[in-house]
């Protein structure tokens, strides 16, 4: 089984590692500060639900029209390039007197731009690690993220206080240039994995064969649905504990934390094949409680163990890898990344107009039961269809 201590000394795991832990650490900063920016211009659950997630929406156009670039581009130039967007934008983001309506067309922006970031980190991760290591690798990568976005939502707190919102997500987009320059002289040149110039042709060609295979878009629908109802349901903590929503993201962290430490390096081949659908389940298990208005610290602790549940992830990306080939890697990851962020978003915008309606914890509770719905569906098309694991497209 592989170890820590392998990817420890893999040249080149260090310091994209250190880059991605950059780039989260920016978004939960400035992710932090915009939804309470945003609430407290509108009072609008909804809106501030979208000013976290939104952006994911305009993920559907990079998968369609722009992920051929994600193996078609240099992963050192184009990761450094994105950084800098990053930079540029939360920058702007923090101008005084942005209206709404400007905020909301820079997310969305970002969301394009980090349609492509996902194919090429995770692509180039493929490259650093042997297949045989890349689940234990990507679990370091969503443990990383985990500690910093507990620290992060609790140092996004901090800045708050002493900066406000518009000085919190300046001091994002300084972060954002830090992981550019990081990207820049600690990533090695590498030649992009496949050749030719990225194209909506060549995007849709890949797409289509990726998406041809009943398995296949079991998974991808697996990956992405359950996982983004539940982030509507966090897209509404802000509304449901104003001023405490930081210690519910924190728990939600911890749990992921959690449920990726166990699922990367230490279940059994056999268990991993066993336990997407139970965690899955486990992660809505929280939020129907939360509807009743529990005392925070019973919500922070409901919140945390179920988040354990976020681990299924990585089993259902170690299949998907088993139907992929290496010269196909960064765009059916990149594939994976953009789906699963747009259901986010979707997820958040169902969430928050339930919210409108009723209340944020009502919104959470109808939310999360469409999830276990949604997770007992594809169980039972999974169990008709019995796959063959090993296929490739």
């Amino acid at each position: 089984m592989p170890t820590y201590q392998e990817l420890r000394r893999t040249p080149e795991f260090t310091p994209f590692l250190l880059v991605t832990v950059l780039q989260v650490t920016a978004a939960t900063v400035s992710g932090l500060a915009l939804a309470s920016l945003v609430y407290a211009a509108t009072a609008s659950p909804l809106l501030a639900a979208l000013s976290m997630f939104g952006s994911s929406f305009t993920q559907v156009a990079g998968a369609v029209l722009l992920m051929s670039a994600a193996d078609r581009l240099p992963p050192r130039a184009a990761t450094t390039a994105l950084a800098l967007t990053f930079a540029l934008s939360t920058a702007l983001l923090a101008a005084p007197g942005l209206p709404v309506g400007a905020v909301f067309a820079v997310l969305l922006c970002q969301g394009l731009a980090a349609s492509v970031g996902g194919g090429v980190r995770y692509g180039l991760l493929g490259e650093i690690l042997p297949r045989e290591r890349y689940l234990l690798g990507r679990s370091v990568l969503n443990m990383s993220a985990g500690v910093v976005q507990i620290g992060g939502f609790a140092v996004g707190g901090v800045l708050m206080d002493a900066l406000g919102p518009r000085g919190t997500l300046l001091a994002g987009a300084g972060l954002y240039g830090v992981t550019a320059a990081l990207a820049l002289l600690g990533l090695g040149s590498r030649a992009p994995r496949t050749s030719g110039r990225p194209s909506i042709a060549a995007t849709w060609r890949v797409n289509s064969l990726l998406w041809a295979s009943r398995s296949r878009r079991l998974l991808y629908l697996g990956l992405w649905v359950p996982n983004g109802l539940i982030v509507g349901c966090e897209s509404l903590f802000v509304p449901y504990a104003p001023g405490r929503a930081g210690l519910l993201f924190a728990a939600s962290a911890i749990g992921m934390l959690a449920g990726d430490t166990v699922s990367g390096r230490f279940l059994s081949a056999r268990w991993r094949r066993r336990l997407p659908l139970p965690l899955l389940l486990v992660l809505a298990a929280p939020y129907p409680l939360l509807a009743w208005h529990p005392p925070l610290t019973v919500a922070v602790v409901a919140v945390s163990l179920g988040s354990i549940g976020y681990g299924a992830s990585l089993l259902q990306q170690e299949r998907l890898l088993e139907q992929v080939p290496d010269e196909l890697t960064g765009q059916a990851l990149g594939l994976h990344s953009c789906g699963m962020l747009t259901c986010q978003g979707v997820g958040a915008a169902l969430a928050g107009v339930v919210a409108q309606r009723a209340s944020p914890g009502t919104a959470m509770a109808v939310t999360a039961t469409a999830s276990v719905c949604v997770t007992l569906a594809l169980a039972r098309a999974h169990a008709r269809t019995h796959p063959r694991g090993s296929r490739r497209p």
